[in-house]
């Protein structure tokens, strides 16, 4: 395979976008500043299509699969959100108006005439989210009732959807992971026994039985519905007080307590037993920097409830432009149900799939798994008229 040099070009948008309080530190309240990286491939054959990988709160400019396929040939636009690295605030439904402002840069200001949306991991239901609002836009509000206006935002639809490694939605998947032991959301060291599967002496020990899986499971989706109920009631006392714009921050514990991580005979792959993407998920699960630990109550309903619109597989269902789907065999993040979900969600168009074996979350130390993944993407877009 040929590769080419590439040159990393700044891509910077500034816009307004009205809001009751700021949302982000520091900056004018009503103007947003996106950051992202234009990865250029030098010495390649014109490409008539771009790449845009976006994840609602990481930045993707070092990843090994941007880069691979830069230096394959194809334009790639690695895109910031309003929130880099701090999704404490963070509304889905404005990350899809700071997605929107990538693709028309793309189309408008760089002169290419197809963008293909590469949802990689959070970023998978965010590309399904972004392509189902622009196909069809519906959302005039967010899910606390804060105005945001998708319908008149002018999303300009991708031309194709790509999900890599992805998963269906930060949402469910916290749902999946989210400790139940926990319960006194003040005090985390006040736990039920009966799920703490951290416990040296936890009663219930891998393979797990299908009754217990279910139990617990129940207990995860009960947190998940409390810490909801609390945000609701919190936003309607506010409300009542006649504090609109108020807002509430507060800790989530344990978000890291998938039976999966144990158990590799749940949902089975290739990971490792007794590890995570982040590392020994035991540690993980209680740690400053994993998912969901911060939060506001809007930012709750909008991004890790149960009410959040950013649902992978049923915003697939709404979209209708050529998609593929690749999976990790090895993957120790987005285990093999979330791509079969993934794939069942589209009922408009089948989507292309493959499923690399050995490759892990981020194909760190895989050179050879990245180099498999990036001629199916090739050979996928050959296929439907993006390359070649």
């Amino acid at each position: 395979m040929t590769r080419f040099p590439i040159d990393r070009l700044p891509v910077t948008l500034m816009f307004q976008d009205q809001s009751g309080f700021k949302e982000t530190y520091g900056g004018n309240q009503d103007w947003v500043l996106c950051e992202g990286q234009f990865l250029k491939p030098k010495e390649a054959p014109p490409c008539k299509t771009i790449v845009l990988f976006m994840h609602p709160s990481g930045t993707m400019n070092y990843l090994p699969m941007p880069i691979a396929l830069a230096h394959a040939g194809i334009p790639v636009m690695t895109c910031g959100s309003r929130y880099p690295h701090n999704d404490t605030a963070l509304i889905m439904e404005k990350v899809l108006i700071d997605l929107g402002r990538y693709v028309r840069h793309a189309k408008t200001v760089l002169g290419f005439e197809k963008v293909v949306l590469a949802g990689w991991s959070g970023g998978g239901s965010l590309s399904l989210f972004y392509q189902a609002q622009a196909e069809k836009p519906t959302i005039e509000a967010t899910p606390a009732g804060d105005l945001v206006d998708i319908v008149g935002a002018g999303l300009i639809p991708a031309d194709g959807v790509m999900q890599l490694a992805a998963h269906v939605s930060r949402a469910i998947t916290l749902s999946e992971w989210i400790d139940p032991a926990i319960v006194d959301e003040l005090n985390p060291d006040k736990r039920d026994a009966a799920f703490d599967i951290y416990a040296p002496d936890a009663p219930h020990r891998p393979p797990y039985s299908e009754a217990f899986q279910a139990t617990y499971r129940a207990a995860q989706r009960a947190r998940i519905a409390a810490i909801t109920a609390d945000v609701r009631q919190r936003l309607e006392d506010f409300k009542k007080r006649g504090e609109v714009n108020r807002e509430h921050c507060f800790v989530v514990h344990g978000t890291m307590a998938d039976l999966r991580w144990l158990d590799p005979s749940i949902d089975p792959n290739q990971r490792r037993p007794n590890w995570c993407y982040m590392g020994d998920p035991k540690t993980v699960n209680m740690s400053a920097a994993h998912l969901a630990r911060y939060s506001s109550l809007r930012s709750w309903l909008s991004q890790w409830s149960e009410e959040s619109r950013a649902d992978g597989p049923a915003c697939a269902a709404l979209v209708t432009v050529p998609a593929l789907v690749l999976e990790n065999l090895a993957d120790d993040a987005c285990t093999p149900s979330h791509a079969a979900r993934i794939r069942a969600g589209f009922t408009q168009v089948t989507p292309h799939f493959h499923a690399i074996d050995g490759a892990t979350h981020y194909y760190l130390g895989q050179p050879a798994k990245v180099a498999e993944a990036v001629t199916h993407i090739q050979s996928w877009m050959e296929e439907n008229k993006f390359i070649g």
